[in-house]
């Protein structure tokens, strides 16, 4: 991280005293270590000789994720996006979606499915984000399971989590989890659908930045597979990925561009 990427984080952090015992590494080296498993999906027991013991970090990790310190700096980052863009620090909207990964050769079978629409074997991510992309709530489930009935598992998290009362999905979530959403959460799900007449891969108007925030979560190579025995590891990994994504926005002052492409003049 940065210097102004640390200043942005320390204050969400635990107190050194809550840990139960003074720390031997500071909380600055073991929030990069954790970042850089994520960002190049090196294994746990492969982090580089310059950052704390292995076991310390993944300690670390576990105990901060279970005690919810990574959910509140999700949400924490993501109020801070949003103000800085001039807007309420609650969203009143989110979209909804999901992605078929393969696993590892490790994870457990019980943890895995298949996925007959994308011919994909492992497990299926759900997210839901705000209309500008920012993530709010993630589902790690098997690949085998449908889009409707993972939705209830992941708006019940929404409603949980904030008071979104409307939500925006693709045609694969149509049908009776329209009908459930407004009768159960009095939520409105509303079916964006692709045009008629519509070939290959188009941005698809009110919807797009979820597929967006794929993308940006992709770039992590932690998340290129699912290597997570638990489920649970896997949504943890994801929010780490998008808090890594928010601290370079609140850096930057806005989303990362792509580097146009360079080019040469060769000799005629």
């Amino acid at each position: 991280m940065t210097d102004r990427q640390w200043e942005l984080i320390e204050p969400m952090l635990p107190l050194p005293k809550w840990m139960g015992r003074p720390e031997k590494h500071p909380r600055r080296v073991i929030v990069d270590a954790i970042l850089y498993v994520v960002r190049t999906g090196c294994a746990w027991r492969y982090l580089p000789a310059d950052f704390p013991p292995w076991e310390t970090v993944y300690g670390r990790f576990r105990q901060w994720n279970k005690r919810g310190v990574t959910e509140r700096i999700l949400t924490e980052l993501r109020e801070q996006v949003r103000i800085a863009q001039g807007r309420n620090p609650e969203p009143s909207a989110g979209i909804i979606d999901s992605q078929s990964v393969k696993t590892a050769d490790t994870v457990a079978k019980v943890t895995q499915g298949y996925d007959g629409g994308k011919k994909i074997g492992g497990r299926k991510r759900f997210i839901v984000t705000n209309t500008i992309g920012l993530l709010i709530v993630v589902c790690v489930v098997a690949a085998s399971v449908q889009d409707r009935d993972g939705a209830k598992g992941t708006l019940l998290s929404l409603c949980h989590t904030l008071g979104v009362r409307y939500v925006l999905a693709d045609g694969g979530f149509a049908g009776v989890l329209v009908e459930w959403c407004a009768r159960i959460l009095k939520l409105t799900l509303e079916i964006v659908r692709k045009p008629k007449g519509q070939k290959g891969f188009v941005l698809i108007p009110r919807r797009w930045p979820v597929e967006r925030t794929f993308g940006w979560l992709m770039l992590h190579r932690r998340l290129a597979r699912d290597y997570e025995t638990d489920p649970e590891v896997s949504e943890y990994m994801i929010r780490w990925a998008a808090i890594n994504g928010m601290l370079g926005w609140l850096d930057r002052g806005g989303p990362a561009v792509r580097t146009p492409r360079r080019t040469f003049n060769t000799p005629e």
